[in-house]
């Protein structure tokens, strides 16, 4: 992913910036699709940017999951997270810092 890409997806999670993470976290495990039991096994994919989106597609808390991952883990990220893969996430984590406080960070 380009800067230009990572910028407007840190600007787009600024309106999750108040939200509490315990908040975010009820949001993530009860409606994550990546919460239910999936069927027929892991979607194929041809890399692991192929792989996050098809595993998180159609989720409707994509923004929620990537605001969670960020303030729990930040740099340390690892696995599919908010249709991301962890190098994507770990290139956008100083561009979400950049944003400006959250209400919290979370545990770490």
């Amino acid at each position: 992913m380009d800067d230009l890409q990572l910028i407007g997806i840190a600007w787009r999670l600024d309106r999750l910036r108040w939200a509490p993470t315990d908040v975010l976290t009820n949001i993530v495990t009860s409606d994550g699709a990546c919460m239910t039991p999936a069927t027929g096994g892991p979607p194929d994919a041809r890399d692991d940017r192929e792989f996050a989106k098809r595993l998180c597609g159609g989720c409707p808390v994509q923004d929620e999951c990537l605001e969670l991952e960020l303030r729990t883990t930040g740099a340390e990220t690892v696995g599919v997270w908010g249709a991301m893969t962890d190098d994507d996430r770990r290139a956008l984590h100083p561009h979400w810092l950049r944003r400006g406080e959250r209400i919290d960070r979370g545990e770490r």
